[in-house]
């Protein structure tokens, strides 16, 4: 079959665009804020808490199963570093007209049923925080710390390498991730795959 030019031009542009890394931010950008609702009926930006020293951002949900096995391990990082200055932000990045179960009323139950210490937030309807940092998957993480000109990204991926044991995780990459910055040190692995659930 003989496509026309202009068929197979609009063909190599759909199949380029479909292999395209999602726009979003990269080691060393400073972060964009954001003034999303929390399930308090509170507006959270990143200059809320003006006494931190950085942030642990994690793009999470109600309903996808990697997010669920890694929620106690979230309440962890927070119940550790928040006092050290780098409390969890968690954004709940689904559109809940897909997602049923990522509503907002869902969110209030899921944040009171396991007795979230942190924020939990959910995006607009237009998705722009999400596409701001350019989250790819539930749970991913972007590890911030804070300087002068605003909040710069240190760490983007997975919390640890065994999102079905804990125990078994050899590499704790969030806890590495700000332990240096407490330290004063660069971050020695500062980026690696996020394993969970596509955003909707």
């Amino acid at each position: 079959m003989i496509y026309s030019k202009a068929l197979l031009i609009s063909f190599l542009l759909i199949v380029g665009g479909s292999s395209q890394t999602p726009q979003g931010v990269k080691i060393g950008d400073i972060a964009p804020d954001f003034n999303l609702k929390n399930v308090d009926g509170k507006i959270v930006s990143l200059n809320t808490n003006k006494n931190v020293k950085g942030y642990i951002i994690v793009f999470t949900c109600n309903t996808c199963p990697y997010s669920e096995m890694y929620e106690d391990r979230i309440i962890a990082l927070h119940n550790k570093y928040s006092a050290l200055g780098y409390p969890v932000i968690a954004i709940q990045p689904n559109n809940p007209k897909v997602s049923v179960g990522d509503s907002y009323s869902k969110m209030k139950e899921r944040a009171n049923d396991k007795e979230f210490p942190f924020a939990y937030l959910i995006d607009t309807d237009s998705q722009e925080t999400t596409a701001a940092y350019g989250a790819t998957n539930t749970p991913q993480v972007f590890v911030l710390n804070k300087e002068a000109s605003g909040f710069r990204v240190g760490y983007i991926g997975a919390i640890d390498n065994n999102s079905r044991n804990p125990e078994a995780a050899t590499k704790r990459y969030v806890e590495s991730a700000v332990d240096a910055l407490l330290n004063g040190q660069s971050i020695e692995t500062n980026s690696t795959k996020a394993i969970g659930c596509t955003i909707k």
